[in-house]
């Protein structure tokens, strides 16, 4: 579409005024030869095309439109050039005083006054040099309406682009005028800023979004890149952003800027889903089906869905952390981040602000922009806290104060960074005894030891070895590609009766070795890791020099013990114990007292 089409009926009121004004006949064409607007002799032309819309031909509109120049036909009849329809001697014209429409250097148009009558020739030829200027200055303003009219065409354009690519984009986003205006606002940045977009948009930023960098790149110039921001609204509403402001450039100062920005929490949890490719575990991952196991597993699957904070304790390889994984993902957290870290494995100089974060040049060596800690990460999700008991007395305090306020405040910094965090702690160490010996602070214990979990070792599940003997077999015949159907019965008897000090960690490990042993189908019992075989071979050995009494009196204070593990040395225990045993009570302390198990 040509730019005199654009503006079309406003060039048809000034042809019509034009004609009223000097009592004569008045064209203007485009630069296709199309009739945008002609007054009551060429209204029927109006959208049609003139000189047989030829623009490579000699005629007097298309001549005009390639030369750039001015014409006056005083005698259009005996000129050729005139009009087609003048080589058919029809043409009703007498006199024609033409311009061009001239933008940028390119013809647009072309204005032309025409004479139908002797007296219009006669003015139009007497006054022609002052109708030649009058012409060029209507053809400046022409060009000056087309230029405005494309511009706000282009604006128009520009602010729908605009829009829609604010839309697109995943981050809040904001478009600012040199004052600070809000002109576009993307569904994102209304809900992120819990606020219409209809009230955003018009309101300077400033007051939206008090302290916002953006109103300072409008005078700087210079644009802001991913900086951490935390801001209050009126309301004291707390929001945490990761932000960044674009100028967009002007002549002297920027013209305006677009803000992105994005919440912590889901800033967080992109780097976390990044960077993290550990497994997810549920409970059903947990093998075993002894009722001390089931019983922990009942109990974390009732807590699962509340957000108190959990300690889980039990020896080292016993499966502490998939215990914490599956909590978390049968928990409201699961689509949020699982953040996992060794207190025992870091220094204790990085441990802190591996911990909290910490604040640029908080320390030689650190990052210019600062890092977040494990807690920030977390936000949104569970932060699983291994080892605690090897953490630092002053670092419990600092989490202490962490789990009672959920607030962090980074190495190095002052800001208050809310969280918002479900905590996990697990300890292969006793932590009450450590806590009567000074080494752990009482008040952290009762914070973390609100859900208490312990995770039996292996030696007191020997009836799951099977089945957890079959899982791992599963898993390493998979990743060696190595087929093995089944295992020896002496094997098996081994392997149940090692007593498994590193717990499900090292049968996981004795089962990957021997797996990578074996030769054919069967796994056999000189697969598995001489330590084992050694290990079972002695007690064996051990146990045939042992009498039939000796051997039965062991059996016997193996049960005796783990029913006073689980029922208690109380008078209302052993009750317990001699119904479950069915022996009476006078049996029992009888036993008790023969295999040393006897107490007051």
């Amino acid at each position: 579409m040509s730019g005199l089409k654009h503006i079309q009926p406003m060039v048809q009121d000034l042809a019509e005024a034009i004609a009223a004004a000097l009592s004569i006949e008045v064209e203007i064409v485009d630069d296709e030869l199309t009739v945008i607007a002609g007054s009551s002799c060429y209204a029927h032309k109006i959208n049609q095309k003139e000189e047989l819309g030829q623009l490579d031909s000699n005629f007097l509109y298309a001549r005009t439109l390639r030369t750039k120049k001015s014409f006056v036909v005083s005698d259009p009849v005996s000129d050729p050039n005139y009009d087609p329809s003048s080589l058919e001697g029809t043409t009703p014209e007498l006199a024609e005083i033409c311009t061009p429409i001239i933008l940028d250097e390119k013809v647009i148009g072309v204005i032309g006054l025409v004479a139908f009558t002797s007296r219009q020739k006669e003015e139009l030829l007497a006054r022609m040099e002052a109708i030649l200027s009058f012409l060029q200055h209507l053809s400046r303003f022409l060009a000056a309406k087309v230029s405005e009219s494309e511009a706000v065409e282009r604006l128009t354009r520009v602010s729908r682009e605009l829009s829609t690519i604010l839309e697109t984009i995943h981050e809040g986003a904001l478009a600012i005028d040199a004052s600070g205006v809000v002109t576009h606002c993307n569904t994102t940045a209304g809900k992120l800023l819990n606020l219409d977009r209809n009230i955003i948009i018009g309101k300077n930023l400033g007051d939206l979004w008090p302290g916002t960098p953006a109103l300072e790149v409008l005078e700087t110039g210079r644009e802001y890149i991913e900086k951490e921001e935390i801001y209050k609204t009126k309301s004291r509403r707390s929001m945490h952003f990761i932000v960044s402001v674009r100028p967009i450039a002007g002549h002297d100062k920027p013209e305006g800027a677009v803000v992105s920005f994005r919440d912590i929490s889901e800033a967080r949890r992109l780097i976390y889903d990044l960077s993290s490719t550990a497994m997810e575990y549920t409970f059903d991952d947990i093998i075993g089906q002894c009722d001390t196991i089931q019983q922990v597993k009942d109990q974390a699957l009732r807590v699962a869905g509340g957000n108190s904070t959990v300690l889980i304790t039990g020896e080292s390889g016993t499966g502490k952390e998939i215990f914490a994984r599956a909590i978390h993902k049968a928990s409201s957290r699961e689509n949020g981040p699982f953040i996992s870290i060794n207190c025992g494995a870091i220094p204790e100089t990085l441990l802190e602000s591996e911990l909290f974060g910490y604040e640029g040049g908080a320390f030689t060596g650190a990052k210019k922009e600062g890092k977040a800690g494990k807690f920030e990460l977390a936000d949104g999700g569970t932060i699983f806290l291994d080892e605690i008991g090897e953490m630092p007395l002053h670092l419990q305090v600092k989490l202490l104060h962490v789990l009672q306020d959920m607030v962090v405040e980074r190495v190095g910094g002052s800001k208050r960074i809310p969280v918002n965090v479900r905590v996990i702690a697990a300890s292969n160490r006793d932590l009450e005894q450590m806590m009567q010996e000074g080494n752990f602070r009482k008040d952290l214990f009762f914070r973390l030891n609100v859900i208490p979990l312990r995770i039996p070792p292996l030696k007191d599940r020997k009836e799951d070895i099977p089945a957890l003997v079959e899982r791992c077999l599963e898993k390493y015949t998979s990743i060696l590609d190595k087929q093995i159907d089944s295992i020896e019965a002496e094997a098996m008897e081994c392997i149940i009766n090692y007593s498994w000090p590193g717990n499900v960690r090292e049968l996981e490990n004795a089962i990957e070795y021997a797996v990578n042993m074996a030769d054919d189908a069967v796994l056999l019992i000189s697969n598995l890791p001489p330590r084992i075989q050694k290990v079972v071979r002695e007690r064996n050995e051990e146990m045939r020099q042992h009498s039939l009494k000796d051997r039965i009196g062991g059996y016997e204070r193996q049960i005796l013990k783990e029913y006073l593990d689980m029922y208690g040395s109380t008078y209302e225990g052993k009750q317990i114990i001699a119904e479950k045993l069915d022996i009476s009570r006078a049996t029992l302390y009888r036993k008790l007292t023969e295999l040393g198990l006897s107490t007051k």
